[in-house]
């Protein structure tokens, strides 16, 4: 058995290729293969928001701060709270962040493939994150 404190492990600033505004990422767990799973706390401030992405597995959000937004291609914004749990389908293109006006915060929870939990695609453009 392994037990991991919260911030034993440093955040980490989201990088500006993937992440539009300021994203702070608290890595909570990424036990080694043959797991795959990996998990983060994830802060959005306002405004910020990832870029279009998929996860090979699918990918779980679970909401635990603040005011977000989500969307998933082809489907309309749709606002998550404190509570809400969103599930994305394997490869389904989607993007998450925070409301204009509110800070958010999830833990995210994704399964590897080849080393990889996410592949990134394009930034998500200030006429799609404010429509």
């Amino acid at each position: 058995m392994k037990i991991q404190r919260i911030g034993s492990k440093p955040s980490a600033k989201g990088p500006a290729e993937y992440f539009t505004g300021t994203v702070r990422i608290d890595p909570l767990n990424e036990p080694p293969a043959p797991a795959r799973v990996a998990m983060a706390l994830v802060t959005f401030e306002p405004g910020a928001r990832t870029a279009w992405h998929t996860h090979p597995f699918g990918q779980t959000l679970i909401v635990t701060a603040g005011a977000g937004w989500v969307q998933r291609e082809g489907g309309v914004k749709e606002n998550i709270f404190p509570g809400d749990v969103v599930y994305f389908e394997p490869n389904e293109k989607h993007w998450h962040g925070a409301t204009t006006t509110t800070a958010m915060s999830h833990i995210a929870v994704q399964e590897k493939e080849n080393g990889s939990p996410v592949d990134w695609l394009e930034q998500v453009t200030d006429e799609d994150y404010n429509g």
